[in-house]
Parts: structure tokens; sequence; C-alpha cells
């Protein structure tokens, strides 16, 4: 193997860009010589001979896939390349654009004639056609990763190769037959010939062959995240061993950390100046004053004297408070430790998580447990909002491209212009926020989707032209951005994070997409997108419940636990209590209007409700449902809310993970209900590994998606669960299409059934053994006592 530095290696790459930059026009001729030249390139393994078992057929040329047509019938494709574990590659080839000098001659009709009879393989680079050519590339290439055979999985990768021009790359790590978005980003997922030549990008292409999990930045960046976290908690814990209230230093820290992000992505200059500023206090006594003067200015905008240089006005509330905690040598050492941290790759999709537990003294020593994957929410989010809007954006991308070949470029340019518009009026709601991660996750889909938009533009109109139609966008305020996202969270500290959560990863997508073009200011904008209250209950008044004596009546706190002494086991620390209230005029609450609603409600059980929630809380709640039934889990009353909705048809999706006994009973009954008023189930896990948000603690739950019209529901059951990290498990899973009914199965419904009368005092079940405690196994009798 050549070193990938060496001269001559150089010159091998330069002359493989040149020699492939003169072919056009013959993709079946050219692609598999194409492929295999890369592979050495890249330095990694050709193709393998095809052989006649298929299911031995891991990395190959052609590689047969069966389409079930739906009636009876089957139809085949082939696979350009295969590469089993890391990609589908779909192989098309265009011609450029023949150039015309100025002044020169028209072509003779001899001419003419012998261009018609070149070949132009799948169109000229940079029209209509060709454009329209790579689209539907893209869609075969996704057709065949969505019907290899379940035993195969679902690559992470789809390559669409413009044989000679360009290499355009999609992902979905989630590998659960999802949307594939452009990767790493919609402004970078085409990689030119020429761009070949840099180690950087070959280097990305190698890990799609050879490691294309590594490739997917939710893993590098939850390692950045859980340390970076880690630091702000041991920063919190000693200015609370201070003397300094818990709320108080939150609040300090959020404001401290939205500074180090700033200063990372380029929206406070100079470079490092803020953590140089740091790093030059001498005396801590002077860090109150500097910070306070220097959040003033950010929260005004104008000529900063402590960085010597003018700020933007960021606003948005975040620094409309300024006070700056005292800190002793030792904390401002803390502080510049993770000023030092790089803070554009925090992964906002686990950032408000593990933030929550650093600033909270009672969650802190969860810091180090589990937290949701990312892969675990896309799951959900995906069905439940974004398939439905690529769905219409496909249909538009279709259309403006028909228009444009048509020869009208400006309807295309409209369509596109009305789907942006669309996009920018979508509202998704999480009643149950919490720190913002699920809201986060959505914003990241339309972000992505947004560029894609823009891209499409691109290509229809002039570069110039686009830009400006772009720039017009962003004046007025006609952008994706925080404010469709909206939450109910009845915590205040998990509710402010959201909200800095959802402005941190706007800005990531905003430079990854725009460069350094700074945005509009104020940087961030108050926009009230996250309501602190709770989401079920609405009340005009809480009055403390006493007990005879007058003492306030008092309950578990629901979050305080304290280590078992006997087992060692997380347990309720019965210490820690809050009072309880009667709540006066209780009533349902009412959300905001949204067309999508997603999230992860509270999992307590009905059993748990009251030590939970607390007697009058209950009791004013079942009031306040009656529909519901007092027997059903909490999260059912945020199931029953959101369909309603739907059936109303005041949203058109949502999707919730509930607790995997949702097929019980009495929950059923909640899902049955909104099924015989119209809503179908179009997405269904009924059980899946979760990480419960309260406790770290792992748990199995279920997904729904909930929509008013649907054909047939996709139902995913669980095959394998592989633990490859962090003690997280990989899933991978069996599908079935059907109508999905509420004990979410495909088939006869349980509800279908009816007592069979022949039996009638004739049949009985039997004793029901109440739990596993009461089966005696062979190993459990030798232990009995004699």
């Amino acid at each position: 193997m050549e070193e990938q530095n060496s001269p001559s290696h150089d010159a091998a790459i330069a002359e493989f860009i040149a020699r492939w930059q003169r072919s056009g026009g013959a993709e079946r001729a050219n692609y598999q010589l194409f492929l295999t030249e890369l592979c050495e390139l890249l330095e990694v393994p050709r193709p393998e001979p095809t052989v006649q078992d298929e299911s031995a057929n891991a990395y190959v040329f052609e590689k047969a896939v069966a389409f079930d047509n739906g009636d009876g019938t089957k139809s085949h494709g082939w696979i350009d390349l295969y590469r089993r574990g890391a990609f589908v590659c779909e192989t098309k080839q265009g011609v450029q654009q023949e150039q015309q000098c100025q002044g020169e001659t028209p072509l003779s009709q001899r001419q003419q004639s012998a261009r018609k009879q070149r070949k132009t393989g799948h169109g000229r680079r940079g029209t209509a056609a060709y454009d329209d050519t790579m689209l539907r590339a893209r869609g075969q290439a996704e057709q065949y990763a969505r019907h290899l055979p379940s035993s195969e999985g679902r690559p992470p990768f789809l390559i669409v190769a413009d044989v000679g021009h360009t290499i355009e790359l999609y992902a979905e790590f989630s590998q659960t037959g999802g949307v594939y978005t452009p990767f790493p980003d919609p402004s970078s997922y085409r990689i030119k010939l020429d761009q070949l030549a840099d180690p950087g990008v070959r280097e990305r292409l190698r890990g799609v062959w050879l490691d294309p999990l590594a490739l997917d930045p939710a893993r590098r960046t939850a390692r950045v995240t859980r340390g970076i976290a880690a630091k702000l908690a041991e920063l919190a814990k000693r200015l609370e061993s201070a003397g300094h209230n818990p709320e108080v230093v939150a609040h300090f820290l959020m404001r401290c950390l939205f500074t180090m992000f700033a200063e990372d992505i380029g929206l406070l200059e100079p470079k490092d100046g803020f953590l140089q500023l740091l790093q030059s206090i001498d005396d801590p006594q002077h860090f109150p004053p500097l910070m306070e003067q220097l959040w003033h200015t950010m929260n005004h905008g104008g000529f900063s004297v402590q960085l010597r240089t003018q700020v933007l006005r960021f606003n948005g509330g975040l620094f409309a408070e300024t006070h700056a905690l005292p800190l002793t040598r030792d904390q401002l050492d803390l502080l510049i430790d993770a000023a030092a941290q790089d803070w554009r790759d925090v992964e906002p999709a686990i950032f408000g998580t593990l933030l929550e537990r650093a600033l909270d003294p009672v969650e802190r020593h969860k810091l180090g447990a589990h937290y949701t994957p990312r892969a675990y929410v896309e799951r959900l989010v995906i069905p439940t909002v974004v398939e439905p809007l690529r769905a219409e954006w496909d249909a538009v991308q279709a259309a403006a491209v028909t228009l444009a070949k048509s020869g009208d470029p400006q309807a295309a340019a409209k369509e596109i212009d009305a789907f942006h518009e669309r996009l920018c009026d979508v509202r998704v709601l999480d009643p149950a926020c919490g720190s913002g991660n699920f809201l986060y996750v959505v914003l990241e889909h339309l972000k992505r989707l947004e560029g894609e938009v823009f891209a499409a533009y691109e290509s229809i109109a002039d570069r110039q032209t686009m830009l400006a139609w772009q720039q017009t966008a962003y004046d007025n305020a006609r952008t994706v951005d925080p404010h469709q996202l909206l939450g109910i969270e009845i915590n205040p500290r998990a509710a402010a994070i959201a909200e800095l959560v959802l402005w941190i990863g706007y800005l990531q997508w905003h430079f990854r997409t725009q460069g350094k073009v700074a945005p509009p200011e104020p940087i961030i904008k108050n926009f009230h997108n996250i309501e602190c209250r709770d989401a079920v209950l609405a009340w005009d008044a809480k009055e403390l419940v006493t007990d005879d004596a007058g003492k306030p009546v008092t309950i578990w706190d629901g979050r305080t636990t304290k280590p078992h002494p006997a087992t060692g086991e997380e347990v309720p620390d019965e210490a820690a209590r809050v009072p309880t209230y009667r709540y006066v005029n209780p009533r349902k609450a009412e959300w905001p209007a949204a067309e999508f609603v997603v999230g992860n409600p509270p999992f307590i059980g009905n059993k748990r409700m009251r030590k939970r929630l607390g007697d009058s809380y209950v009791e004013s709640l079942r009031d306040a449902w009656p529909d519901v039934g007092a027997a059903t889990d909490y999260v059912m009353y945020w199931w029953h809310k959101a369909s309603g909705l739907v059936v109303g048809e005041s949203a058109c999706r949502f999707g919730f993970i509930t607790t995997n006994s949702i097929v019980q009973k009495l929950n059923r009954k909640i899902v049955q209900k909104a099924l015989d008023n119209g809503v179908k189930i179009g997405f269904a896990i009924p059980d899946h590994p979760w990480v419960d948000s309260d406790t770290g603690a792992a748990v199995r739950i279920a997904m729904t998606v909930g929509q008013k019209q649907t054909a047939e529901g996709l139902l995913l059951v669980i095959a394998d669960e592989e633990r490859i990290h962090d003690d997280v498990p990989n899933v991978t899973f069996t599908s079935k299409s059907g109508v999905v009914s509420s004990s979410l199965t495909i088939g006869i419904s349980v509800e279908s059934f009816t007592m069979l009368e022949a039996n009638h005092d004739l049949a009985y079940r039997g004793v029901i053994v109440g739990g596993s405690a009461f089966l005696l196994t062979s190993e459990r009798v030798l232990k009995l006592p004699d």
C-alpha cells in the first residue's frame, strides 16, 4: 500500500480525476470500472465475484433484489454495487454541456446531425433532464434499500454516483428503513470528482466502505457532550457548596455556556476572545463586573470594551439578567477548562438531558446514567413528522423538475418557493418536552429539508438569483427556526434548557448551511414557544392541603432517591417531601395549535399516580377527564387528548412514547375508542428498549403514531438487540404492513372477540398466577428449608 501523502499517490489521484473527467454518456459501459478504480484509490477492498447463493453476495456488482408487486407476482431489480451493512450504490452518467464560444458561427446541418447522434447518457449536466435523472436515481436506490431481505438489514448509506463527475451521499443511521438524508448536510453531500484530491474527502468515503456507523455524528458528539456536561456539573456543585442558590447557579451557568458556544461558532469575535478574557483575569474579584458588562453588551449589541470589538445583539431574554456569581480561583479555573472545550460539537439531542442533570442537585448523581439515544428518538419523530413532509417535498420536487424540463423555470421556482413557505409554517408540539430533545431532532430534520429546498432552487436558477431569494427569505424571517417548535413543560429549569437547546441547534445548522454569514439580529428571539405549565390539567388556583392539626399534608417529591441499605439500588427518599394542594376549578388543559404532536409523556402507571402526584391532583385529573377512566396510566391522558385533535382535524398526526402496557385492557380501551372514531395507527412498535428520563433506568416502551388517513400501518417487531456501546442496545426489526389493531398487532383484533356462549357454565380459566414469585423452579425448590 502506498503512503497516502506520497508523490506517487498524489499523482495517481490526479491521473484518476483527469481520466474519468473525460468520460461521459455510457454508464453501463463505465460504471463497474469506475467504481473498481475508485476502490483502489480509496485503498478499500474491490467488489467480489457474484455467486449462485444470493445470501452470500455481500459485496458485489448487480445484487439482485425482489419486489413484491402486491398481486402475488414479483419483479426483480439489480443494485449497481452493494456492500452489506454499508451502502446501496446506484450509478448514472451524464455529459458536460458543450460550451459555445462567443462569436462562433452556428453549427452546420451536418454538424447538428452529428451532435444528435452522439450519446448523451442520462442528460446534459446542469439541465432539468439531468436533475430529474439524479432525483430518480436516489429514489431507485432508496427502493432497493427498503426491499432488501430483512436478513440483510438496512444499509446506513445510499451512494448515487454520476460516473466521472459527482458522488452523492445519503445516510440513515437508525437503520430502520427511515428517510435517507443528505450526508453530512445539504450543502456538502455532493462530492465533485476533483474533490477526491482532498484527503478528508477520501477518508469520509473510506469510512462509508469500512466503518459506516462510525460516521454517525451523534456517536462522536455524544462523547464530547458528556465531557462538557461533567465539567459543568462539577462547577455547579462547587458553587452550590459555597452557598449559592441552585436556581441562580443554573441560570448563571446557562449564560456562561451560551457565551462559550457563541464564541466557538463565530458569533462572538475575536476567535478565542472570551477564553482569553477569562485567562487574563489575575484577581477573581474582577470576574463579576467583567462578565456583567459583557453580557449587558450582548443583550443590547454594541462595542465591547472587554473584547475590544463590536458585539452582535443577542437579546432573547437569556442575557436580560446579567448577574455573575463571584468565583474563587479554583472555580474560575474550572470555568476556563469548560471554555477551552470545542462547543461546536455539542449534540443538542442529548445535551438538554445532560445539562438538566448537571445543573440539578437532585439529578446530578444520574449524570453518568444512560440517556435516551438519538436513534431511538428519531425512530418516532421520522414517521410522525418527517415522512409526511418528505412525501410532500418529493411531489413538489418532481413537479418542479417537470416544469423546468418543459421550459418554464419560473413556474418551477414558484413551486419550490411555495413549499418553502409551507415548511416555514409547520408547527410541531411536544406537550411534555422536558429539556427539548424531541423538539431538537424535529428542528434538525426540518433544517435538513430546508437545505434540500435551497439546493433544488439553485439547480433551476442561477446562483445569484438563488442567493437573492435565500437572503430575502432570511430578511423576512421566512426560515425554519425555533418559533415553530412548541413545548409544554411543568419543570421551570427544564423549560429554560429546552429553549436554550433549540437555539444552540438552530445556530449550528445555520452555520452549516450558510457558512460564516451571521443570522439577522437579534441572534436569539424570545418567542415564548415553550410554556411552563401542566399539560393535561388546568386550574384557577391551588390551595394548600392541611391535616386536622393545620399542618401541610406532604408526599414524596417524586424525584429524590437514596441507595437501599441492603441492595444498594436507588429507592425513593421518603424524607424528601413536598406539600400537596387542592385544585380550584380543575379542567382539561388546552394545547397550542400544531399540525404534528410528538413526545415522551411521564412514565407513571395508574397504581403509582397517587404516590407520585398526590391524591388531590389525581382526583382533580380524573374529574376533569371522565372519558379517560380511573384505571388508565398517566400517559394515556396525552394519548387521548392528541387522538381527539386528529379526530377533529386540528392535527394531522401524533406520535407518543408510552409504557408497553398500552396494549393491556384498560389502556387499550382508550386506543380502541380513537380507532372507532376514525384514527388509524400508521406506525407502531409494541415493545422497545428505552431510558427513563426521570431515573436513567432501562425500561420497555411502545411507540405509536396516530393519523386520520392511511390504508395500511407499519408494525415493527424486534428481531435482535445487540449491545454494542454504553450498554445501549442496537435494535434490528422485522416489519409487517396491514391494519394495526388496538393491541398493536396485525390480523384479528382482540376487541372483535365475543363470549363463546356454548361454554357458559362449562369452562373456567382456573387459578391465574399473579407473578413469577409464585413459580417454583427446581433451583428454588432446592433452596427451600427442610
